[in-house]
Order: structure tokens, then C-alpha cells, then sequence
């Protein structure tokens, strides 16, 4: 019997490796997507924005990010309740979205690894007037390339990813240039 169960043990811990093996490979094949967004944009590229349909964190609808393809410039901005530097940008959104709003620009959150009802209050708080989606459990994250909060992108009218992939709080200044070159794009 102990022959058995010594065995089955060693069965179950080479499954486990396996796993968590193939668990890697998964995380690197995601994370090769996301390094390859950020060299693309450093080279001056323009990659497709990967796409996502999340409901809006303030209401029961949808929203997928290619349905403001040919309509709007995007700012994205990936943000967490529960981060300190997301409430320190918080304002600047705010006053950004106000001068751009009516410039074709709309500027999107993306409240993640969060509760959806610390989100709202995050909203409330900040007096952000903008849409925010809710991505409770992250799946965007890894597709950006999104590795810590807060974390801007800019999309142009066509669906492509331009500027700079700003990591950690944006500046006016920072979100004036990019949004020129999204409009410029």
C-alpha cells in the first residue's frame, strides 16, 4: 500500500509542476504581448489597442473600447481605489477631461482589482465626471501591459495606441502632448 501512495503523491506532484509550468509559459506569452506595446510605442509605433467590453462602473451597460473607433480620441487610464498615487492624479484627470472633453477626446478609467463599490465611492469622492468601466478581476491588465496603478495609454480615432505609456501619475503637461499627438494621428 505505501508503494501505492507513494506514487500516486509523485503523480500528483508532477502534475502540479506541470501546471504551474504551463501557468508560466502563459504569464510570459501575455507579458511578451504587453512588452511588445510598450517597444512599439518607444519606437514611434502605433499598435492596435487590444480590445475590451466592460460594464460601466456607474450603471448596468457595456462599453467596448473599439465601439469609439473613428469617434473619439481615448485617454485610458487603469487606476484602483485602494492607490495612493490614483487619488494624487485623481484632480488632474479630472481638469484634463474638463479642457479636452469637447475636443473629441473622452477620457475612459478602468478601476481594476477592485470592489466595484469602492470604485463608485473613489468616483464620488474625486468628483470624476468621466466613464469609468469596472474590471474587477484584472483581465485587462496583462494585455496592456498594465503592471502597477496608475497607468495611462492614449488611442487614437483609429483604434491604435500612440504617445507615450505613462506609469504612475500623469501630468497635465503629459496628458496635453499625447492627446495632441492622438488628435494629430
Amino acid at each position: 500500500m505505501a508503494a501505492r501512495a507513494k506514487i500516486l503523491f509523485q503523480a500528483v506532484a508532477v502534475g502540479t509542476v506541470a501546471l504551474l509550468l504551463a501557468l508560466l509559459a502563459w504569464q510570459v506569452a501575455g507579458n511578451e504581448s504587453a512588452r511588445g506595446i510598450d517597444a512599439a510605442l518607444a519606437a514611434g509605433k502605433s499598435p492596435a489597442a487590444p480590445d475590451f467590453e466592460l460594464e460601466l462602473l456607474d450603471r448596468s451597460e457595456r462599453l467596448r473600447l473599439s465601439s469609439l473607433e473613428g469617434e473619439k480620441v481615448v485617454v485610458l487610464n487603469f487606476w484602483a481605489s485602494w492607490c495612493i498615487p490614483c487619488k494624487e492624479e485623481a484632480p488632474i484627470l479630472q481638469a484634463g477631461w474638463e479642457r479636452w472633453r469637447n475636443r473629441d477626446v473622452l477620457f475612459l478609467g478602468v478601476d481594476a482589482q477592485d470592489l466595484a463599490v469602492d470604485g463608485r465611492r473613489f468616483v464620488a469622492r474625486y468628483g470624476i465626471t468621466y466613464p469609468s468601466v469596472y474590471d474587477g478581476s484584472g483581465s485587462t491588465l496583462g494585455r496592456f501591459g498594465v503592471s502597477a496603478f496608475p497607468e495611462t495609454f492614449f488611442v487614437d480615432r483609429r483604434g491604435r495606441l500612440v504617445g507615450e505609456h505613462v506609469r504612475g501619475p500623469t501630468t497635465a503637461e503629459e496628458l496635453d502632448r499625447n492627446i495632441e499627438i492622438a488628435l494629430r494621428s
